[in-house]
């Protein structure tokens, strides 16, 4: 499960930004995961709740945030959301030529005190 060893690097992350603000704690994480992605926002979340235990992240407001791919279509050029890489074109069911969006993972924003 590579949603542990990311929730691992994101901890490191905020460590290494609270302590260059030398903040004490952490009120709010948000975090952007993609739907193409290819990482699984609950078990992310979970392994993160796990893992923030007696961290600076321990009383924090974690927010994930999902956002949907936008697949256009090869055939007839229609946008469209699309919640994994399999999604077809809802007017022609053809696959998608190009994707926008939906394959983020990133720290959006943090919230110190």
């Amino acid at each position: 499960m590579h949603e542990f060893s990311m929730a691992v690097e994101v901890i490191n992350l905020v460590q290494r930004e609270a302590k260059k603000r030398m903040s004490v704690s952490i009120q709010e994480i948000k975090i952007e995961v993609g739907q193409l992605s290819g990482v699984d926002a609950e078990a992310f979340s979970s392994a993160l709740k796990l893992l923030v235990k007696d961290s600076i992240l321990d009383q924090a407001y974690i927010n994930i945030i999902r956002t949907p791919g936008i697949g256009k279509c090869n055939n007839c050029n229609h946008e469209f959301e699309m919640y994994h890489r399999m999604t077809t074109c809802p007017k022609c069911e053809c696959f998608p030529s190009e994707f926008s969006g939906g394959q983020e993972f990133r720290v959006v924003s943090l919230l110190v005190e």
